[in-house]
């Protein structure tokens, strides 16, 4: 374990300081009025960044980041890799939670700080899209790609979330990047600079290979035969680089055969994948259709000129049809491995989400596009991010909830011998998360479902543990506060129960003394029955 510590240490406390690195080169590389834009630019994105960063609820995954990751690497091993009988404890590799672990000793664990974090990878993911757009296009399109990152509710999203995915999408565009430079410039350091970044990229979050693998495949489309040679060296690279936690995998993807939330995508999540890119979801029911309409106008009018610009077989049309191949091919890819295992999370998706805003300016510049349909769908696409940063900074619902102030209440109403019981996890780990020492217990997922996520060794190093059901959870207590999503009810009802199973037997053995609602989450307060 203090090996696997100590690599960890090594390779990723240096990660929070990739973004200023690439800042940096942009600087020394920009001049003028472009450099002024530029910093404009990126102070739009730090802005855009910030909105809500203390005020936004979190939810079960960031919570179980924070309370997993002050536990430390060797905690989080076992945590992980723990055998469970059908693979490991956990699906994900530790070196995100390693990183919010290195952070949090330094910064502390509010939910700023650690948001933080993710924000600077946002920045980095804002200013790749830059030097991407610049070196196959021009400084100018670059800018406008820039902008596009900036406002894009998509990323703006998981550059705020406690969660990996913002860092691996960095790390993914710091490897496209890498790749062409090095296929450009014929400049051998590069090489390494794409293994390094593709073995992190692993190290964030096992699904980054599917978009590896397409980028892999670029010298291939290309017919650019020496780059084939040195992508593959590059890739053995950032295979050993991988392979202290690659020997671990299997037992991962055991565990996600077993139990994994994840359905099997329908055709449908594909045609929504450009509502996510350009406005992200969830929107409200009324928002849906017009929301649909910009992005499909927007993309329609894209791919329209990527047609037309296609058939002038110039450079600048290659650059663009690879872009577009960046964009859909690795949803693609992971949307057919999906109809065998399914794995399919638009999230997966973010370094796709951005090289989509550059093919969108590339596409949108042409030249022989008439001024007042550019105008146009500019217009659209600004509508479009301003709908989803509205919905992003104000939406509470599930899985969201004000946990801080619940917590609050539950403690002012709490007395000796009364309980507090979660239908389940996922509302658990947030109250845990603003108050560590109020009791609280969950009833656990059923055994071998797709819920069935928290393993006993990653339940022992959070601190918790699963009631088998309600009667176990209550015992004799005089009192409980039963906290469940409204979502969850619906759920049940619309499979023809008369309400949730766990609400049955409470109300069989006590008296509803008060409901009360919390934006999406139900709080039920029984005395037990004289």
């Amino acid at each position: 374990m203090c090996g696997w510590k100590q690599l960890y240490k090594r390779n990723f406390s240096i990660s929070p300081t990739v973004s200023i690195f690439v800042y940096n080169h942009i600087m020394l590389h920009t001049t003028g009025k472009p450099k002024l834009a530029f910093v404009g630019i990126l102070t739009l994105a730090v802005i855009t960044r910030l909105l809500g960063i203390r005020s936004r609820p979190i939810w079960y995954d960031e919570a179980f980041t924070i309370l997993f990751s002050e536990k430390g690497p060797a905690a989080m091993l076992f945590g992980t890799l723990a055998p469970t009988g059908a693979g490991t404890a956990d699906v994900h590799p530790i070196g995100y939670y390693t990183m919010v672990w290195l952070w949090m000793k330094v910064f502390g664990e509010s939910l700023v700080s650690v948001r933080t974090l993710s924000i600077l990878a946002g920045l980095g993911t804002v200013c790749l899209v830059y030097l991407i757009g610049r070196e196959l296009f021009d400084d100018k399109l670059a800018r406008i790609a820039m902008l596009f990152a900036a406002l894009a509710p998509f990323q703006i999203h998981y550059s705020q979330e406690i969660r990996m995915y913002s860092w691996m999408a960095m790390w993914l565009l710091l490897a496209t990047y890498a790749y062409i430079r090095g296929s450009k410039t014929r400049a051998w350091y590069w090489w390494p600079v794409f293994s390094v970044s593709a073995a992190l990229a692993q190290y964030m979050q096992n699904l980054a290979a599917f978009y590896l693998v397409i980028l892999a495949f670029s010298p291939i489309l290309q017919k650019d035969w020496r780059a084939v040679k040195f992508i593959f060296a590059a890739g053995i690279g950032a295979i050993i680089l991988y392979l202290p936690w690659l020997v671990e995998l299997p037992g991962q993807l055991a565990k996600v055969a077993q139990s994994y939330w994840v359905s099997q995508p329908s055709f449908s999540r594909l045609f929504t994948l450009v509502l996510v890119f350009v406005t992200n979801l969830p929107l409200p029911d009324n928002w849906l259709m017009p929301a649909l309409f910009i992005a499909l106008t927007i993309v329609a009018v894209s791919g329209y000129q990527t047609f037309r610009a296609a058939r002038l077989r110039t450079q600048t049309a290659a650059n663009g049809l690879w872009i577009l191949y960046l964009s859909f091919a690795p949803p693609l890819l992971l949307f057919l491995f999906s109809q065998w295992k399914p794995v399919y999370i638009e999230r997966v998706l973010l370094p796709s989400g951005a090289v989509f805003l550059i093919w969108l300016a590339w596409a949108l510049t042409q030249k022989d596009m008439p001024r007042l349909v550019q105008r146009f769908c500019m217009g659209l696409l600004l509508a479009g991010c301003i709908m989803g940063i509205y919905q992003h900074v104000i939406y509470n619902d599930f899985p969201y909830g004000p946990f801080q102030a619940l917590d609050a209440s539950l403690r002012a109403s709490m007395r000796p011998g009364d309980v507090i019981v979660h239908s389940n996890k996922l509302s658990l780990l947030p109250a845990i998360y603003f108050d560590r020492t109020l009791a609280q217990v969950y009833i656990a997922d059923i055994p071998g479902s797709p819920e069935d996520t928290l393993a006993p060794a990653t339940q022992e190093v959070l601190g918790v543990s699963a009631k088998t059901d309600i009667r176990s959870a209550v015992g004799s207590a005089t009192q409980v506060f039963y906290i469940i999503y409204q979502r969850s009810i619906d759920e049940y009802r619309a499979g023809g129960y008369a309400t949730y199973p766990d609400l049955a037997y409470l109300s069989s053995h006590y008296d509803l003394a008060g409901k009360e609602t919390w934006n999406g989450l139900l709080v039920y307060h029984f005395t037990r029955k004289p």
